[in-house]
């Protein structure tokens, strides 16, 4: 074999070694770091260094520092499902184990992303899991299903027993017992979620004395998550719960315990001047829900006084 020949088979086999691009899909648009993107380009210069010295031992790399239950942001571990609970026509309640009771590692209000694959595409979805931060054994996500959605055509293929992989965790918001005199939770639909660890985080702790007023924002009143946890959790006295239905038009279809605390149409600039007004101390608020209502929300806080260091929109 001439030199020639080796050189060309050399550069075929580092060839077959270069890291893929990902597709667009594989991004959950969720603006997580490290993004599948990101891990791309530190693959792609670690494969560029590795070729230039002809030194195959630098793609191996260092591993990375994982927390408790050995979580990782840039690497997918199995977590298997345990059990499926479906709460609405279109969404599930989902639990995961974890080996040996260990806990997720996760902080109230971060994020995990979840890989899923159908018709041989490759997608991720950032989800939040409900189930509070200190939960041993397990976590639970709240997943809704869209008809046209792929993720969602992956979930509702899953069974007890399954397997799935995730990576995390990601987020920036980070709670402290007492950091703000009241939280604000401006939440649209499966934007719940997050606001689920965290308000449980506040009312698990006697020392933290934060005031909380939770919005929910749902089409139905059948279509209200997680109606138990968020009942009991208005019997603590720092805690009040609303609701607004955008498909509901009869407070006598209410059960008596919502029809005080419940409202129909839209959450909308007057109503949230008239919850910033009423809340006990100075809020801090939390949003999260579609896009349009992130945006939407962020408007009405800013015109109700809020100052744009005093929200934050997941």
């Amino acid at each position: 074999m001439t030199d020639e020949n080796e050189e060309n088979d050399d550069e075929e086999a580092w060839l077959q070694l270069r890291p893929v691009e990902p597709l667009p899909s594989q991004c959950c648009g969720s603006g997580c770091s490290p993004c599948v993107f990101d891990l791309y380009h530190r693959e792609l210069a670690r494969w560029e260094a590795a070729r230039a010295s002809k030194d195959r031992s630098l793609l191996n790399g260092e591993e990375p520092q994982s927390c408790p239950s050995r979580l990782s942001p840039e690497t997918f571990l199995a977590f298997r499902i345990s059990a499926m609970d479906k709460l609405t026509e279109d969404t599930y309640r989902v639990r995961f184990a974890l080996p040996r009771n260990s806990q997720l590692g996760l902080r109230p209000g971060q994020h995990l992303i979840l890989r899923g694959k159908v018709d041989d595409l490759e997608i991720q979805r950032a989800y939040t899991p409900i189930s509070p931060a200190n939960a041993e054994g397990y976590f639970e996500v709240l997943i809704k299903c869209y008809e046209t959605g792929l993720m969602s055509r992956y979930v509702k293929s899953w069974s007890t027993g399954d397997t799935t992989f995730w990576r995390g965790p990601f987020g920036d918001f980070f709670y402290k017992p007492n950091q703000h005199g009241e939280l604000l939770m401006l939440a649209s639909g499966t934007g719940l979620a997050p606001m689920v660890p965290v308000l449980q985080s506040i009312t698990d702790n006697a020392e933290d004395e934060t005031f909380v007023t939770l919005v929910g924002c749902f089409k139905t009143f059948e279509g209200i998550y997680l109606k138990t946890f968020l009942q009991e959790q208005a019997r603590f006295w720092n805690v009040r719960t609303f609701f607004v239905l955008s498909q509901e038009n009869s407070l006598e279809k209410l059960p008596w315990s919502y029809r005080e605390k419940t409202r129909f149409g839209r959450l909308a600039q007057d109503l949230i001047e008239e919850l910033v007004s009423s809340c006990r101390r100075k809020p801090f608020a939390l949003v999260c829900g579609s896009a349009e209502f992130t945006k939407d929300m962020a408007r009405c806080l800013l015109c109700a006084g809020l100052a744009e260091d005093s929200y934050f929109l997941f």
